[in-house]
C-alpha cells in the first residue's frame, strides 16, 4: 500500500512540536501543533487546511502568527481544533493586531475554531477577516466517539489527556485506502493522472455502478466498468501524542486512541534514568513511550520532543525507546 498521508516533524526530535502531514494528490495539508514553523515554506503553510493543537504552551502555539501572516489577503478557510479555552486564545491572538484595512481586500480568510469542553462536548466559533476577526460563536454540540474532523477521505479523533491541565491527543485516519493497479491500467490502455482521483473518490463514497467517471480523453465510463482497476484496503492511521503525564489513565486513553496505528508520534521528553524529573514535569520518559507504543500495537513508533538536555544523545534516546517498544524506531525528520 502506498501511503497517502506523509507526516514529517517540522523541527526534528528536539525542536518545537509541529507535525506537517501532506496528503498525496491533494492540495491540502494538516498540522498537528503550532510550534516554530519557520522551516515550512509559504507554499507549505498555504496548503494547511486543518490544524490540531494539543495545548497552548508557547512551544505548541507560537506558530499561529506565522500561519496568520502568510494567509492574510488569501481566499482561505482553516479549521482549528484545541482544548478547552481554545476559542478565547485564538480570539486574543487575532485581536492583538489592528485590522483597519480589511475593506481593501476582496478575499476572505476564515478560521473555524473548535474546542473540546470539559464535559466532552465541542464548542465552535468563526473568525472572519472581512469582519476584523470579530468572534462569532456557533454553539455547542455532542461529539460522536471523539471525532473532531470528518472529511470525505479522512477523519480525526481526539481525546483529552492530562499534562498541566487538559492536553489533547489525536489520530488521523483514512476512511479506506484505494490502490490503483498500474498493470490493469496498461491492459485497458488508460494513463495515470489526475482523473484517477475522481475514480478513487467515487469508490470511497460508495457510488453506484452507473455513476459516470470522467476519462482523460474527455469521455466517461460507468464506475462499474472501472472498479477492477482498483482495490480497497484498510486506511492508514497516524497518532500524535505529546506533553502528557505518565499516569494509568493517560496510558489507557492513549492505548485506546492509538490502537493498531501504522505510526505513533509520541513525546519521549526524558531519558529512562530521569523518571523522577519526568514525573515532576508531567512528561513521559523514553521507556514509558516505548511501553505505550507496544501496548497500543502500533506498527512504528516515532519518538520526539526530546529535552535539550540530551542534545547530542539522540541515538541513546532512540535506543531506550526501541528497547521498551521491542522494535526499531523510525525517522520522522524532514
Amino acid at each position: 500500500m502506498r501511503p497517502s498521508l506523509h507526516p514529517s516533524l517540522v523541527n526534528g526530535r528536539f525542536g518545537d512540536p509541529a507535525l506537517f502531514v501532506e496528503r498525496l494528490h491533494h492540495r491540502g495539508a494538516l498540522l498537528f501543533d503550532l510550534g516554530d514553523l519557520a522551516p515550512l515554506s509559504a507554499r507549505d503553510l498555504l496548503r494547511v487546511s486543518h490544524v490540531f493543537v494539543t495545548h497552548c504552551h508557547m512551544d505548541h502555539f507560537i506558530g499561529f502568527d506565522a500561519l496568520l501572516r502568510v494567509s492574510v489577503g488569501r481566499e482561505k478557510s482553516v479549521t482549528l481544533v484545541g482544548p478547552v479555552g481554545f476559542r478565547d486564545r485564538v480570539w486574543h491572538k487575532l485581536q492583538a493586531y489592528d485590522w483597519d484595512l480589511v475593506g481593501r481586500y476582496d478575499t476572505e480568510l476564515a478560521f473555524h475554531v473548535t474546542e473540546l469542553m470539559a464535559d466532552g462536548r465541542a464548542a465552535s466559533a468563526s473568525f472572519r477577516f472581512s469582519h476584523a476577526f470579530a468572534r462569532g460563536d456557533e454553539g455547542e454540540r455532542a461529539m460522536a466517539d471523539g471525532v473532531v474532523a470528518d472529511e470525505p477521505d479522512f477523519q480525526v479523533r481526539a481525546v483529552t489527556l492530562d499534562h498541566h491541565g487538559p492536553c489533547l491527543g489525536f489520530t488521523v485516519a483514512e476512511r479506506a485506502h484505494v490502490n490503483v493497479w498500474r498493470n490493469r491500467l496498461d491492459e485497458r490502455g488508460l494513463p495515470t493522472g489526475p482523473w484517477l482521483q475522481a475514480l478513487k473518490q467515487a469508490v470511497l463514497e460508495g457510488r453506484g455502478d452507473d455513476h459516470p467517471v470522467a476519462l482523460p480523453d474527455g469521455g466517461s465510463a460507468p464506475l462499474g466498468e472501472l472498479r477492477p482497476l482498483v482495490s480497497v484496503s484498510r486506511g492508514q492511521k497516524i497518532a500524535y501524542v505529546t506533553d502528557v503525564a505518565d499516569t494509568a489513565s493517560n496510558r489507557n486513553a492513549i492505548v485506546r486512541l492509538a490502537a493498531d496505528a501504522d505510526l505513533l508520534f509520541i513525546e519521549s521528553r526524558f531519558a529512562a534514568i530521569d523518571v523522577e524529573r519526568a514525573r515532576d514535569r508531567a512528561h513521559l520518559t523514553t521507556t514509558a513511550a516505548g511501553e505505550i507504543g507496544r501496548a497500543a500495537g502500533v506498527r512504528r513508533l516515532e519518538p520526539f520532543h526530546f529535552s535539550p538536555k540530551y542534545e547530542g544523545e539522540e541515538l541513546r534516546m532512540l535506543d531506550e525507546v526501541a528497547a521498551a517498544f521491542g522494535e526499531p524506531t523510525g525517522s520522522g525528520r524532514r
